[in-house]
């Protein structure tokens, strides 16, 4: 009974939190990182929807939107960055490649994440 309750705490908890929208630009991380270790601990996989975020917890689920098309993507945070001025994530390829931003390399995007306090 009282995993049943908490569930459904966490559930209510989760669905209230607030939306939080940054705009800035977002990049993808080139074919030479794959296989490295994130700083999260795993293997980065561009073949996986996953992206890289400055202070975001690892695990937030994120929705980006390319501004040029409204396409979006939903990805995992797993890494820091983007260490460049004026970009607030880098994409693997694969989330990149969904929101047809992997020809320009960069592009300007909204991502928008549910805040737990």
């Amino acid at each position: 009974m009282n995993k049943i309750l908490l569930l459904l705490l966490t559930i209510f908890l989760f669905s209230c939190a607030p939306k939080v929208t940054q705009r800035g630009k977002a990049s993808y991380y080139a074919d030479k990182f794959n296989g490295r270790k994130t700083a999260s601990g795993e293997k980065f996989r561009n073949s996986k929807l996953t992206a890289a975020h400055k202070t975001l917890p690892f695990g937030t689920k994120v929705k980006v939107t390319n501004l040029k098309n409204g396409k979006t993507v939903k990805v995992r945070i797993n890494d820091r960055g983007p260490f460049v001025a004026g970009r607030i994530v880098d994409l693997s390829k694969k989330a990149a490649r969904k929101i047809n931003m992997d020809k320009e390399g960069v592009g300007n995007v909204v991502i928008k994440y549910k805040q737990i306090k």
